[in-house]
C-alpha cells in the first residue's frame, strides 16, 4: 500500500494487501463457504454513470437459488440481506500451499483496506476475478505466503469475493475465524476487507461502497461485532491505507452499518479516537509537536520547525527501526504514535512537555490535565473520539 503523492516508501507488506501463512494446530474444515444472493451477476461492465457522480454501478446482484446461512447460524435481521460473495473456486483461486489455521473464537472488529492500485473503470465480474487472482499471486509468489492475506475482497464494480480459503464458510457459521495476514496484531481478532483502488484523493464507487456496507453489516451480524468496531488499516500501522478519503468516510460507514442492524449511532459513537497520519510534505503544529517527541526519543537532531522534510523522515525511520515497527517507512501512523507519545505529567520539563505546550497553544487550550496520556494526546492532536478497546491477536499467530 503506497503513496502516489511524493516518494514511495514500501514496507514488506506494502503492495496491494498483505499476504499470509499458517502453521501448527490446524483445524481443517470440509469444503465450506456458501455465497448468498438472489440474481445472477452480469459478465458485462456496468453502465457508465453520469459525470457528476463517482463512476461505477450502484449494486451487484448474485446468482439465484443460493442457500442461506448454515443451519444453527442464526436468522438474519430484516434489514440485513446476505450479499453474494464469490467463493475462492469461483474466481479461479489457486490451492493454498497448506490449509489455513482456523481459530475457535470470533473476531471483534473489521479492518478496511485499499489495494493502492489503479482506479479502473472496468466494473465487470471478469475484472474482479482477475484482481483477486493478482492479489493471491503476489502474496503467494512474491511474499511466499500460503494464500491471499485478506478475508474478503471488493472490486470497484462492487463484486465481493472470498479472499483466504474458508473465510466465507467460517463467517456463515459465525463461531470461528480463519487466521489472516492483513495487519500484524489484528489477523485473528479482525476481519480484513480489501477494497480495489486508491482512495487518497477520490471516493470509492457507489457499487464498492454499497457492497462494503452490506459486507460489514453481514459480518457484524454473524459474528456479533458492534458497528462501532470498524477501523482503517492506518489505525494500527504506519500506512496511508485505506487512503485519506476512504478513511475519512469510516464514521459514515459505522453509522450506515448500524442503520442496517437497526441501531442509531450518535456522532460521538461514530467517531473513534485515532492518531493523525503524518508524512513527507506535511507541515504545521502537529508536525512540530511530533518533532519535539522525536527529539525527546533521541532520533531528531536540531530544532523542530514544523516541516516534515527529509530530516524528519529520517528521524521517524530511526524511531521505527529502534522500536521494531512492522512498517519502517518514515510515515508516522497508528503503529508508532502510541510509542512516541509518552505520558507527560504536570511539572515535567523537556521536549515531550514542549510538545504538549505547542499543541495546547495551537488548540487554544488554556489548561491540560495533570497527566497527558494517550486519550489526552489524541484530543490535543485533533483526533480524539470514543475510546478504542485495546486488543491484539493471541500468541501463536504467524502474521504471514
Amino acid at each position: 500500500m503506497g503513496d502516489p503523492e511524493g516518494r514511495l516508501r514500501w514496507s514488506r507488506r506494502g503492495a496491494l494487501a498483505v499476504g499470509a501463512a499458517a502453521g501448527a494446530g490446524l483445524v481443517v474444515p470440509g469444503l465450506a463457504g456458501r455465497a448468498h444472493a438472489t440474481e445472477p451477476p452480469t459478465t458485462e461492465p456496468a453502465p457508465r454513470p453520469r459525470p457528476a457522480r463517482v463512476p461505477g454501478p450502484e449494486s451487484v446482484p448474485g446468482p439465484e437459488g443460493m442457500p442461506g446461512p448454515a443451519a444453527g447460524a442464526g436468522g438474519l435481521s430484516e434489514a440485513v440481506r446476505a450479499p453474494y460473495i464469490a467463493r475462492c473456486f469461483e474466481w479461479g483461486a489457486r490451492k493454498p500451499k497448506f490449509p489455513p489455521k482456523i481459530w475457535d473464537r470470533r473476531p471483534i472488529r473489521i479492518l478496511v483496506h485499499h489495494t493502492a492500485g489503479a482506479n479502473t473503470t472496468d466494473y465487470s465480474v471478469g475484472a474482479a476475478h482477475r484482481l483477486a487472482r493478482g492479489i493471491q499471486a503476489y502474496h503467494m509468489d512474491s511474499n511466499g505466503w500460503l494464500d491471499s492475506g485478506q478475508h474478503f475482497t471488493i472490486s470497484r464494480g462492487g463484486h465481493i469475493m472470498e479472499g483466504r480459503l474458508y473465510s466465507l464458510g467460517e463467517l456463515n457459521g459465525g463461531r470461528r475465524v480463519v487466521e489472516g495476514a492483513h495487519s500484524p496484531g489484528q489477523n485473528v481478532i479482525a476481519i480484513g476487507i480489501e477494497n480495489e483502488g486508491t482512495y487518497i484523493g477520490v471516493e470509492p464507487t457507489p457499487a464498492l461502497w454499497n457492497s462494503l456496507r452490506a459486507t460489514c453489516a453481514y459480518i457484524c451480524l454473524k459474528y456479533g461485532i458492534a458497528p462501532t468496531e470498524l477501523y482503517g488499516h492506518r489505525d494500527y500501522r504506519n500506512t496511508i491505507c485505506p487512503g485519506d478519503r476512504l478513511y475519512g468516510m469510516l464514521p459514515r460507514l459505522r453509522s450506515e452499518v448500524a442503520g442496517l442492524l437497526g441501531r442509531r449511532l450518535s456522532r460521538t459513537e461514530a467517531g473513534k479516537a485515532s492518531w493523525p497520519l503524518l508524512r513527507e510534505g506535511a507541515s504545521g503544529a502537529l508536525v512540530e509537536a511530533a518533532q519535539y517527541l522525536l527529539r525527546d526519543a533521541g532520533t531528531l537532531r536540531g530544532k523542530p520547525d514544523g516541516r516534515y522534510d527529509d530530516r524528519t523522515v529520517t528521524a521517524v525511520t530511526e524511531f521505527q527501526t529502534a522500536h521494531r515497527a512492522d512498517d519502517v517507512n518514515g510515515i508516522l501512523g497508528g503503529e508508532s504514535w502510541p510509542e512516541l507519545a509518552r505520558t507527560v505529567r504536570a511539572g515535567t520539563e523537556g521536549d515531550a512537555a514542549r510538545a504538549v505546550e505547542v499543541l495546547a497553544a495551537y488548540r487554544k487550550v488554556e489548561s491540560v490535565p495533570d497527566v497527558v496520556d494517550h486519550p489526552v494526546w489524541q484530543r490535543l492532536l485533533g483526533t480524539g473520539g470514543s475510546p478504542v478497546p485495546v486488543a491484539e491477536d493471541p500468541p501463536g499467530v504467524l502474521d504471514r
